[in-house]
C-alpha cells in the first residue's frame, strides 16, 4: 500500500470517528436532554446517574478516546504536507476534538456527572435544576465542538483527495 494511501485512510478514520461521536452528542442533547427536562428531580437523578454509568464501556472510550489519538495519528502521519491546506485542517480538528471534547469533558462534565451520582434521591440538593442546565449546557458545547471538528476533517479529506 502506498504511504499516501495510509495518508488518506488514517483521515477518513478521523472523519469517521468524530462523526460517531457528533452523532453521539447531537443526539444526547436534542433526544435525551430534552426529554429530561419533562421528568422531575429524583426522576432525573436517577435516569442521569444511569446514562452516565451506562456509557462507561469500551465501544464509547473506544470512540471518545479514540477519535482523539486518531486525529492525532492523522497528524503525524500527515506532517510531510505541513504547507497545505489540509494538514491544518487535521491539525485544527485534532486540537479542537482533543480540548473541546476530551478536556473539557474531563473538566466539566465529568464532575457534574460525579455529583449527580451523589446525589440521596429522597433528599435532593437545592441546585438539582441548576445542575441539570449546566450539563445540558456543557453538552450542548460538545455537539458543537465535536460538529467542527468533524466538517474540518471532512475538509481536510475533501481537499487531500481532490488535490491528488
Amino acid at each position: 500500500m502506498k504511504y499516501k494511501h495510509i495518508e488518506n485512510i488514517s483521515i477518513a478514520v478521523t472523519v469517521i470517528m468524530f462523526g460517531i461521536m457528533a452523532g453521539f452528542f447531537w443526539t444526547y442533547t436534542f433526544n435525551v436532554n430534552i426529554a429530561m427536562l419533562q421528568v422531575d428531580g429524583p426522576t432525573y437523578g436517577r435516569m442521569q446517574s444511569l446514562f452516565n454509568q451506562n456509557v462507561r464501556h469500551v465501544m464509547f472510550f473506544l470512540f471518545f478516546f479514540g477519535a482523539g489519538a486518531a486525529s492525532f495519528l492523522t497528524v503525524i502521519v500527515n506532517y510531510k504536507h505541513f504547507r497545505k491546506v489540509s494538514f491544518w485542517l487535521c491539525a485544527l480538528s485534532s486540537i479542537i476534538y482533543i480540548f473541546g471534547i476530551i478536556v473539557f469533558t474531563a473538566q466539566v462534565n465529568l464532575p457534574l456527572n460525579y455529583y449527580t451520582e451523589s446525589w440521596d434521591l429522597l433528599n435532593l440538593p437545592q441546585d438539582w435544576e441548576q445542575t441539570r442546565e449546566s450539563w445540558n449546557q456543557a453538552n450542548a458545547i460538545r455537539v458543537g465542538t465535536s460538529f467542527i471538528s468533524f466538517i474540518l476533517a471532512v475538509c481536510a479529506l475533501t481537499i487531500r483527495r481532490s488535490s491528488h
